[in-house]
């Protein structure tokens, strides 16, 4: 059985496993892992196996706000000690209901205005934060510049198709120099750490996404993509970088600017935040 890699448009015939009746193969050139190509040009034109609707979110939401007060404000934090431009918007990217926004105004309740999330298919209202920097609609609607942010939990769900427009709306936003990091399950995740990663049918994660695959498709946006050593789950993306491809990222963290440290120590909350984006970035080899 073959299918053409819908990132390079290589034909593979490596079969990785069958999950609940969905074949899904690697590509033997960029290494993507994706669920059938036919059914990705299905979802390309609107199908979804997952149904979004009310249910979906009363379930999907409780680990959304687990994630928003916990992994979400790790990654947050280790940007701001990687970017290395003064971050004075920062924005999450596919924020879901919002909970991040939340989450941050609690911790950094002095500098949460400088927070923002977006969200191109929210949840029903009743679900959503109340932030007024909550914005519904897609990235390439932001008519803002950002320095910096973070998209988590959500490159699994998209084709490639869809990731080229998520970073030409991105490139569109970003200040030269911004940097975002992206929490999701890369292939080497997924083919030696968890395999059930892949769920089409409950979580709708249709592809594992290589650091190849990835540069192939950020670098016509003028994306450097940046793996961070020992996280098989995250990568950071930066636009315009000055940097190559083979930087020792975590090297950064001992000439983070004192700008966004500073944002990190809360005068009311103290520095948690700061000690928590220092200590991340270090627990991984």
């Amino acid at each position: 059985m073959t299918n053409t890699c819908p990132c390079c448009g290589k034909s593979t015939n490596n079969r990785v496993k069958n999950i609940n009746g969905y074949d899904y193969f690697q590509c033997a050139n960029c290494k993507l892992i994706f669920i059938d190509s036919q059914l990705i040009d299905k979802i390309d034109n609107g199908f979804n196996i997952v149904k979004y609707d009310y249910t979906y979110w009363e379930n999907e939401l409780p680990s959304a706000k687990d994630r928003s007060y916990g992994a979400a404000l790790a990654r947050m934090a280790e940007v701001f000690y990687y970017c290395r431009i003064p971050i004075k918007k920062f924005l999450d990217i596919g924020t879901g209901a919002g909970y991040f926004l939340d989450a941050v105004s609690k911790y950094l309740p002095n500098n949460a205005n400088l927070f923002y999330g977006v969200e191109k298919f929210p949840p029903p209202s009743e679900f959503q934060t109340k932030s007024p920097n909550y914005i519904i609609g897609d990235v390439s609607d932001i008519n803002s510049k950002f320095d910096a942010g973070m998209c988590m939990e959500v490159l699994e769900h998209l084709t490639p198709k869809m990731v080229r427009s998520l970073l030409e709306g991105l490139a569109k936003i970003s200040n030269p120099g911004a940097l975002y990091i992206f929490n999701t399950g890369l292939q080497e995740y997924v083919l030696n750490e968890n395999i059930n990663y892949l769920d089409p049918v409950k979580r709708g994660h249709i592809l594992s996404y290589s650091i190849k695959a990835i540069n192939l498709i950020s670098k016509e946006f003028e994306f450097s993509v940046l793996p961070i050593r020992g996280k098989t789950w995250a990568f950071v993306l930066e636009y315009k970088s000055r940097t190559s491809n083979d930087e020792n990222i975590e090297s950064r963290i001992w000439s983070a600017l004192e700008h966004n440290l500073s944002i990190l120590s809360d005068k009311d909350m103290g520095s948690v935040l700061r000690i928590l984006g220092l200590e991340t970035s270090r627990a991984y080899k």
